[in-house]
């Protein structure tokens, strides 16, 4: 993790959260309203990820059915491991307009990399690691944490109860350590989400470190055939930054220009 506070920028949540929009017009607003706690299934919202299917196969299949026979003839080579939050606005492919086949791509709860010295539940995020660098030979490994991140949030007022959710509050605990940085180099920081985006901001930092624990991890990166990379993506904007060791903050990334690895 970095050695001093990082200077984020604090961005604005969005007072009002549009609902989804319907697919080809089959669905009109109130259909499949699936935000909040449901009283009971709604099937308009199964209906309208039917419906999607059905449209993909219509009208967009056409221009991928080449690619889809070649990977599924040569199978995959991506070059790049992507790990990032299961939040469902984080959307790697469509964010880095990466076609199928580019992105091998590992989403959990706060984009959490565990240590691989850390024991107990299996890791399924360790394991795509070691597999990623041992079989797929990826090249490059980005880490992209997130804006209004709901784990970092918890990780910060520590809202989870394990009674209720124990496999979430063990797993968001594996992210600890951010949570000693921010009380150590963040103190000036009073409101929630400026104490939110700063943890998530670390959050990937720590989560570069971790990779450094993973033998396979270690020896690409001592070849000079492996690079790592912190991100992070602004959901209000849609804005992607990248960290730069040498000013220990986080940039936007610029097209055409190289980006120092992390």
């Amino acid at each position: 993790m970095t050695g001093g506070p990082i200077d984020f920028c604090a961005t604005e949540t969005p007072s009002v959260t549009g609902r989804n929009e319907g697919v080809a017009g089959v669905f009109e607003d109130g259909d499949c309203d699936c935000t909040g706690f449901p009283d009971a299934v709604n099937p308009g919202c199964m209906q309208k990820l039917i419906a999607g299917v059905h449209e993909f196969r219509l009208k967009e299949f056409g221009r991928y059915r080449a690619l889809f026979r070649r990977l599924s003839r040569e199978g995959q080579n991506p070059h790049t491991l992507f790990i990032t939050c299961s939040d469902s606005r984080v959307l790697a492919e469509l964010i880095t307009k990466s076609e199928p086949g580019d992105l091998f791509v590992v989403k959990n709860a706060g984009n959490i990399v565990p240590s691989a010295n850390v024991k107990g539940d299996t890791n399924s995020t360790a394991a795509a690691i070691e597999f990623a660098v041992n079989q797929l030979h990826v090249s490059d490994i980005v880490i992209c944490g997130h804006t209004q991140c709901g784990a970092m949030r918890a990780l910060v007022d520590r809202s989870v109860d394990p009674a209720e959710m124990p496999h979430l509050a063990r797993w968001i605990e594996v992210a600890a350590p951010v949570r000693r940085v921010l009380d150590e180099r963040y103190q000036h920081l009073n409101g929630i989400e400026d104490r939110v985006t700063a943890a998530a901001e670390e959050n990937v930092l720590f989560g570069v470190d971790n990779l450094h624990t993973y033998p396979c991890v270690e020896r690409r990166l001592e070849k000079g055939t492996l690079q790592l990379h912190a991100w992070f993506f602004n959901i209000s904007t849609v804005e992607l930054f990248a960290y730069d060791p040498n000013t220990q903050q986080f940039a936007p990334l610029v097209a055409g220009e190289e980006q120092e690895p992390a």
